[in-house]
């Protein structure tokens, strides 16, 4: 994952996507950088336009509140309150989707 974060730094800062400048990325994120992984992730990235990939990119707010009626409303509205198991399901759900948008926009990484 800290290649694609490198990736995304430099063309946040406009730079080049290659493998020295990520390597560099790497290096000075602490981390031991793998030669053959970011040859992979150049070579992915190459028919990329990483732009139009975030815009499509599915988006999860995240930190947001979730807005829930209070259990009263629930009950006199005649519906029943969501099981906590369900949310689990939905946010797992939505996590599966936004890491699969991601996987797509470099190449399935």
């Amino acid at each position: 994952m800290e290649y694609i974060y490198a990736a995304l730094l430099l063309h946040k800062a406009g730079k080049e996507i290659n493998e020295d400048n990520i390597k560099k990325v790497v290096e000075a994120a602490g981390i031991q950088p793998d030669e053959a992984k970011i040859k992979a992730l150049v070579a992915a990235l190459e028919e990329v336009d990483i732009e139009e990939a975030i815009s499509k990119a599915p988006t999860i707010a995240v930190g947001a509140p979730a807005a829930a009626a209070p259990a009263g409303e629930a009950a006199a509205g005649g519906e029943a309150p969501v099981k906590e198991e369900e949310k689990k399901e939905d946010e797992g759900k939505k996590e599966e989707e936004a890491a699969a948008g991601l996987g797509a926009l470099f190449g399935g990484f």
